[in-house]
């Protein structure tokens, strides 16, 4: 068994200090920039392939556009776009005319506006919801304890007709809204075209999950 493994989330030394971002930098024991330079020459020849190569770039100069104040250094940046700007423009970048939205039940008032957003922006849109194909949970051995609606004949989420909606649609490019963990996964297992997140499901904090990482220290220290 594997004894050790790279733990970038660990590393110790400061941003500007690490080998991943200076020739001459530090690195722990279990850096993988160090450690798996086989690795990295592998991941390299795949940005040689052209699709590969332009999407990267542009997702790279997408990155790039979402600060301003750059021309005053570093310690000045500031962010200028919110994400569903930044697909719309990468998007863009890319040449897509149709792109797919896979949205959850409980965000529908949301797909509306985000999809209405997009036609506006001159694309075109193949739009699912999680429980397209009205299919019974029971075929997945859910118990009636197991649902969310005790008692009822309850759809099941159906992440991967989703994802064959899409591809029947042939959508070029695929933006999940809300679907649940797990669900989402399937999507991305079986999607043809390449998929980004406008924002994830969280029944408590409004689909911010990072509002409790900002308070584990505090309100949420019980996960901790």
């Amino acid at each position: 068994m594997k004894e050790s493994y790279s733990n970038c989330a660990a590393c110790p030394f400061k941003i500007s200090d690490r080998q991943c971002r200076n020739a001459d930098g530090k690195s722990p024991e279990a850096c993988p920039t160090e450690n798996k330079k086989e690795l990295c020459e592998k991941a390299l020849k795949e940005y040689e392939k052209p699709d590969i190569y332009d999407f990267a770039q542009k997702a790279s100069i997408q990155e790039g556009e979402g600060y301003g104040q750059k021309e005053l250094g570093y310690g000045h940046l500031i962010p200028i776009k919110p994400r569903i700007l930044e697909i719309v423009e990468f998007a863009q970048k890319m040449g897509y005319s149709k792109l797919g939205l896979a949205f959850c039940m409980g965000l529908r008032k949301e797909a509306k506006i985000v999809e209405k957003l997009f036609l506006s922006k001159g694309f075109s849109m193949a739009s699912v919801m999680c429980k397209v194909g009205r299919t019974s949970k029971d075929l997945i051995g859910i118990t009636d304890e197991q649902k969310v609606d005790i008692g009822s004949e309850e759809t099941m989420c159906n992440p991967i007709l989703q994802a064959m909606v899409l591809n029947d649609e042939e959508s070029e490019f695929n933006i999940l809204l809300g679907l649940c963990v797990g669900h989402d996964s399937l999507f991305f297992k079986y999607a043809h075209a390449p998929c980004t997140v406008l924002a994830v499901k969280d029944r408590v904090l409004g689909h911010n999950p990072l509002a409790a990482i900002y308070n584990i220290d505090s309100y949420y220290r019980s996960l901790s």
